[in-house]
């Protein structure tokens, strides 16, 4: 499972609207290095992964490597447990951030890493070329630098690595499936305890903090106080270069869609905010009351992976009275969280909203090639990304000049060999049109043939809608 901290659907923005300034290019070399990413792991060998070690009194809890500006993982080890400060900024604001968030949940919930065995945590910094981007890759947490001009380090931002290590721990516990309400529960199961160690780190209490995720991100100049607000969704930045944040706060806006996974990224404010609110109205430290409710009901067994909001606000109530049996008080404001956000009922008698319907499989057409035909064009739409978004692409297969390049691709795409997987957090999903055809593949099952033909149609001649 691979996560990543910045929406696509931003960089693809930047990329478009900046075309000619350097920021513009960075975003750019951001999503090519994001389509070689996908391409390794296409690869029969896998990428170099950090041993799983188990903590004693003789290993560390973290290491921080330097990949050096290249796209080698894990890279040259620089800073651990007993180092001093190392001097270079990235590297002691990772190792800074991944000992709070560790400290979080082992002091808080008793979590040791990721896995709650104690796992050596791995951290990489100095990932590509002023590389936009930061994510959890299913074994370890990577880093960019950002590109200067829109972006700053990521690893400048404490939250973005609590953001990041808790995708690490959805994964080893509920496992939510990244679709529909699920999987923008996975989404916002990031943000809640990313905003709970930044709150702890920095003393603060629920009514007083910021419920900014992101703060610090974007360099000076960009109208953007954070990448999300998880008491204000959809008003954390409105900035030409980016857009306007699209997230959506109440299930009165929710979006139904089939891009994003069924949405993810934009319906993860709705539960974002029913947290929040619940904080606030239990008052004190966030994560003594409302921050022991979420965790129990994340790693306690009641839910499934297919939970929708319904399910996982029920099952916060009952983790709320359980914890909470001598203070009715506690469930009843995580309740009425939930009310306002319109998951729950007034009386708690079921949801104000029609469940979200998994996006069906599609049939996989006859091997072994696209049927081309007599068709004239080609289509390609891309969704999903850390926080959602659409990029869509159109090439004329007779007057492009790589018509018919794209054309012999497609004939020679061997549609037996899709695998059929799940859709993954933060990962891509394309939709490929010929002519009356059609065919939805989660980016990790693209054929090379495939991969060719979205790369050629969304970043070479083919026409853009951004959206």
């Amino acid at each position: 499972m691979t996560c990543y901290f910045i929406p696509p659907y931003l960089l693809d923005h930047l990329a478009s609207t900046a075309a000619d300034t350097a920021a513009g290019a960075f975003g750019r070399s951001t999503l090519a290095l994001d389509q070689r990413l996908r391409e390794q792991r296409t690869r029969p060998t896998p990428l170099p992964r950090a041993p799983r070690v188990r903590v004693d009194a003789s290993t560390e809890r973290r290491v921080v490597h330097s990949a050096g500006g290249t796209e080698t993982l894990p890279g040259t080890p620089v800073r651990s447990d007993d180092d001093p400060a190392s001097g270079d900024a990235a590297v002691d604001e990772a190792f800074e951030s991944s000992g709070q968030v560790w400290d979080l949940f082992a002091e808080v919930f008793d979590r040791r890493s990721v896995d709650g065995e104690g796992t050596t945590l791995s951290v990489t910094v100095h990932y590509g070329q002023r590389y936009d981007n930061a994510f959890w890759d299913g074994s370890q947490l990577v880093f960019g630098d950002g590109d200067g001009e829109v972006f700053d380090r990521f690893t400048k931002p404490m939250d973005v690595m609590a953001h990041e290590f808790t995708h690490g721990v959805t994964q080893f516990s509920a496992g939510l499936t990244y679709q529909g309400q699920s999987g923008a529960l996975n989404e916002s199961v990031s943000d809640v305890f990313a905003a709970l160690t930044k709150q702890r780190v920095l003393g603060q209490d629920a009514g007083n903090a910021d419920w900014l995720i992101g703060e610090g991100l974007f360099r000076p100049g960009v109208a953007a106080r954070a990448l999300r607000s998880m008491l204000e969704p959809g008003t954390a930045y409105d900035d030409p270069q980016l857009g306007r944040d699209p997230q959506v706060g109440s299930m009165a806006d929710y979006v139904d869609t089939e891009e994003d996974n069924g949405g993810v990224h934009l319906n993860s404010g709705i539960p974002n905010r029913a947290f929040a609110l619940a904080a606030v109205a239990l008052g004190g430290p966030s994560w003594e009351q409302a921050g022991r409710v979420w965790y129990d009901t994340l790693t306690g067994g009641a839910i499934g992976a297919d939970v929708d909001f319904t399910g996982f606000a029920e099952a916060t109530l009952a983790s709320a009275g359980r914890l909470f049996a001598d203070d009715a008080t506690v469930e009843a404001r995580v309740r009425a969280a939930w009310v306002e956000v319109g998951v729950l009922a007034p009386a708690a008698d079921g949801p104000t909203a029609p469940p979200v319907d998994a996006v069906p499989a599609e049939p996989a057409p006859p091997a072994p090639g696209v049927p081309v035909g007599d068709a004239r064009t080609v289509a390609v739409r891309r969704s999903g990304g850390f926080a959602g978004g659409v990029r869509a692409g159109e090439l004329d297969l007779d007057g492009d000049p790589q018509g018919p390049e794209v054309r012999q691709l497609l004939l020679a795409t061997d549609l037996s060999l899709l695998a059929g997987s799940a859709p993954a957090p933060d990962r891509f999903v394309y939709t490929v049109a010929v002519g009356d055809w059609h065919l939805t593949v989660p980016e990790q099952d693209l054929t090379p043939e495939l991969d060719q033909v979205v790369r050629i149609v969304l970043g070479g001649s083919g026409r853009l809608d951004l959206g």
